[in-house]
């Protein structure tokens, strides 16, 4: 069963949003809260708080956060609020500060993205890089 939250016109450009969900994307629920809380970035507590939501609705369709894991979360642009600064010779320099919408899905089925094809593609080219190794060390 999937959980949806939302969060619009956070204050945080979307490219330092976007690093903090990278660190989360794919952790269990009860992890990904624990790594927010001690994170010092402007946006770990605005996606904090709205993890907390998520996992609200969680509990109001009685679901237990030790099973929820992130299955996604993505940053989009929302509007930029445009403003001005003086600069010399009586010119003037455009600055956009720009807002966020987050959504993130929860899920409580996990689902391996590794197939048995990608594990076979790692073995072999780990099997390459050991066979190159052992040519240089007999020069």
């Amino acid at each position: 069963m999937e959980i949806k939250a939302k969060a619009k016109f956070i204050r945080t450009a979307p490219r330092k949003v976007r690093l903090v969900c990278d660190l989360i994307r794919g952790n269990k629920l009860l992890n990904a809260e624990s790594q927010l809380m001690f994170l010092k970035k402007q946006a770990a507590s605005d996606l904090l708080s709205l993890l907390k939501s998520a996992k609200a609705n969680a509990k109001q369709k009685d679901l237990k956060p030790e099973n929820l894991y992130i299955k996604e979360i993505k940053c989009d642009q929302g509007p930029s609020l445009k403003r001005s600064i003086y600069k010399s010779r009586g010119s003037m320099t455009p600055i956009k500060k720009r807002m966020s919408h987050v959504c993130i899905v929860l899920s409580d089925e996990h689902k391996s993205k590794v197939t048995k094809e990608k594990i076979k593609n790692i073995k072999d080219t780990n099997n390459i890089k050991n066979k190159s190794k052992k040519i240089k060390g007999q020069k």
